[in-house]
């Protein structure tokens, strides 16, 4: 749906893809969003330069600057010394290889990879990931980029002896108080510099806590923050521990 390949059923609206409405600017979207499917969209039949070479003349681009896109993508994706030979002898990797070459052709703001590693031996799969990493290092962020721009992350110190909750409790500010389970949240980025810093406090008040756990948002966060969908419910198990 959000590649404009079905139609947006009802209670999509508001939907936008780089910027642009679902239902009301879908050409717009395909403008600016490249898709590579689950299996193969390459022709086996033509060269693996002429698949690029059409995918730049269905983008509309010259013909020179067709041919300087087509090289540079195939050289980029270790296909140059294939690129004169029938798609259909390619291994799947290179067919795969190629395919997401092709999405490239457009310079697409937006790319929907759909399971790309699919039938792929390891060594092929390895390989396809570094491409995607790649691809990932030149866009808008990685993944822990992305999770440090959603709010939620902290610090927490569960204690037994309730006088050094209490003691920590007071001491400690903007913390989240649980005076059920002796626990205390603190906002956090989860950096080893915030938390070296609470660390050090508690060594010097003298409080010891008996567990301490780093909550950082996952991916399943960023989703729901940025699609404005709110959090599901959870458990709030952390993501790493350190005792």
């Amino acid at each position: 749906m959000l590649s404009t390949l079905i139609s947006p059923g009802a209670g999509s609206g508001g939907i936008r893809v780089g910027g642009h409405d679902l239902a009301d600017d879908p050409q717009a979207i395909r403008a600016a969003i490249g898709v590579t499917g689950q299996f193969s969209a390459v022709d086996g039949l033509i060269t693996g330069e002429e698949n690029m070479l059409l995918m730049a003349d269905l983008h509309h681009l010259s013909r020179r600057e067709g041919r300087r896109v087509a090289a540079e993508l195939l050289e980029r994706f270790d296909l140059v010394d294939a690129a004169k030979k029938p798609a259909s002898t390619y291994s799947g990797g290179m067919k795969r290889r190629l395919d997401i070459a092709m999405t490239l052709v457009g310079s697409p703001r937006i790319i929907f990879l759909d399971e790309p590693t699919t039938g792929l031996d390891p060594r092929s799969r390895h390989t396809m990931w570094g491409i995607i990493r790649d691809l990932v290092s030149d866009g808008e962020g990685s993944a822990e980029e992305l999770k440090r721009i959603v709010p939620g992350g902290h610090v927490k110190l569960r204690f037994t002896d309730p006088d050094a909750y209490r003691s920590a409790a007071s001491a400690l500010q903007e913390v989240t108080r649980d005076d059920e389970t002796l626990s205390l949240q603190i906002p956090s980025d989860g950096s080893q510099r915030e938390l070296r810093s609470i660390l050090d406090w508690l060594d010097s008040a003298d409080i010891e806590a008996d567990e301490l756990t780093v909550h950082t948002p996952d991916l399943d966060d960023v989703f729901f923050a940025l699609t404005g969908s709110g959090v599901p419910a959870r458990n709030n198990q952390p993501k790493e521990a350190v005792r």
